[in-house]
């Protein structure tokens, strides 16, 4: 599948997803920017998706914010959630992975996401019935959290072949019109060491007690074709 496929099926998994939101009490408004950290983690056609969206709005000054932002110490993920999936289908360890503190994520302007229509799942996604600003943290539901995970896990399927990492590394890679280029013709190899490569869906991390509840949406992902 070419990235231009991709990027349709990865619009559609994100309606999909929408169709479910919109189901869900939320405390989530605009303005509420506490969970937009640089912990965000994203695959390359999600960065793809928000780099050519800067692009597209003459942002290419985000770019320059986003480098000053990566002097900061920032989460890198070890493994990817597929291979997460894989290491407890096999029962082996994972590797140990550093908790770093976040700070403000530099695509916020004015406490408002920048790139809102083209932000990555991993923003899409978090969401919590409480005011965090009121009550100091989020609340999420155990079975939106295992929805999430499926999503999660489909979304890098569509990108197996390509990478995953923090929002700042796979935007600060596909700045560079040539690895944008490569991407889209399917050349990617392994960029640095601070992205990780992507792995096929084997199994989904789906608990038996939400296998019935999470049923629709997995006949609903079951028709795109990837």
């Amino acid at each position: 599948m070419d990235l231009n496929s991709k990027l349709t099926v990865l619009e559609k998994i994100y309606n999909i997803y929408n169709d479910f939101s919109v189901t869900m009490d939320i405390a989530c408004k605009k303005h509420c920017c506490l969970c937009c950290t640089r912990s965000v983690t994203m695959t390359t056609i999600e960065g793809y998706r928000v780099a050519e969206g800067i692009l597209a709005k003459g942002k290419g000054d985000f770019f320059g914010k986003i480098k000053e932002s990566d002097k900061q110490a920032g989460f890198q993920p070890k493994i990817t959630i597929n291979e997460m999936a894989e290491l407890c289908m096999e029962e082996g360890d994972f590797p140990e992975e550093e908790n770093t503190s976040a700070g403000e994520c530099p695509l916020l302007a004015d406490k408002e996401c920048s790139v809102y229509q083209y932000r990555p799942f991993g923003c899409r996604c978090f969401i919590s019935t409480i005011n965090c600003s009121e009550n100091g943290s989020a609340t999420v539901d155990d079975f939106v959290l295992t929805v999430n995970n499926i999503f999660l896990q489909v979304i890098e399927h569509v990108d197996a072949g390509g990478f995953s990492g923090n929002l700042t590394d796979v935007l600060l890679f596909l700045e560079n019109v040539e690895n944008r280029e490569n991407l889209l013709s399917s050349k990617m190899i392994n960029p640095s060491s601070v992205l990780i490569k992507n792995h096929h869906l084997k199994i989904l991390m789906i608990p038996p007690e939400h296998r019935k509840e999470a049923q629709p949406i997995l006949d609903a992902l079951n028709k795109l074709k990837y």
